[in-house]
């Protein structure tokens, strides 16, 4: 019987073959990725090549046949390492920009950790869209407000706060396939108190009882740790390249 972490591997995997758009799409072999021309693909901007990595194979998307053909012709071969590096693939294709690469984290029901209680501040609740929250995005600036995504979640907001002041908040945003896209984000000021990992275990605690596959997608080395801390398991990556 497939073990947890499996499941939720292959849950994962059905998530971005129905984001690819693309009916027929499914994920290649070691050293030979599957490439599918879908300029409706949600794995990356549009008119953009999207490459997902899971375990060792991968799913390309592509906006055009011509675009297609030149990344079949020069990334095949190429493990999952190299097909989500910016380096490796701009050696091989003629690159105007990358995004990423953003590492990918899921999370299996009996593997949500403890937050330890002995200094933890209390975690409240707010809806989305509340003006304290909004405060937080315009205090925390458009990078980091936009790489949480806290301005798109679709669950309850899970907080701690100081007085009227969100310190830190996370919640989910509803994907396809019953997935439940991990958000978060700590005040600049409030960084290093552990606050992200305690707001984060509410929603992923949320996620799970509402049945979901929690992911949470990161670059930033410190979101990685707050994910490794709650039981995350780190199974892919995730690169997005703007071809010239």
């Amino acid at each position: 019987m497939p073990t947890a972490p499996l499941i939720s591997r292959a849950r994962a995997r059905a998530l971005w073959q129905e984001l690819s758009a693309e009916p027929a799409a499914a994920f290649g072999t070691p050293g030979h990725p599957a490439v599918f021309v879908a300029p409706e693909s949600s794995l990356a901007p549009p008119s953009w090549v999207g490459v997902v990595a899971l375990g060792d194979c991968a799913l390309i998307t592509a906006p055009t046949d011509r675009a297609a053909d030149s990344v079949r012709s020069a990334l095949d071969g190429l493990t999952t390492d190299g097909l989500t590096d910016p380096a490796t693939v701009a050696g091989l294709l003629p690159v105007a920009d990358t995004l990423g690469p953003a590492v990918l984290g899921y999370l299996a029901p009996d593997d949500l950790r403890p937050v330890a209680t002995a200094a933890a501040d209390p975690v409240g609740s707010l809806t989305p869209g509340d003006p304290a929250l909004r405060a937080l995005l315009a205090e925390a600036g458009q990078s980091d407000a936009g790489e949480s995504g806290l301005a798109d979640v679709t669950s309850p907001v899970f907080v701690v706060r100081k007085g009227p002041e969100v310190l830190a908040a996370a919640g989910h945003e509803r994907w396809p396939r019953d997935t439940a896209h991990l958000c978060v984000l700590t005040a600049p000021d409030a960084r290093g108190r552990g606050l992200a990992r305690q707001v984060a275990h509410a929603a992923t605690a949320h996620a799970l009882t509402a049945g979901l596959l929690p992911q949470w997608r990161a670059r930033p080395t410190a979101s990685r740790r707050v994910a490794q801390a709650l039981g995350y398991r780190e199974a892919g990556r995730q690169l997005s390249v703007r071809l010239t």
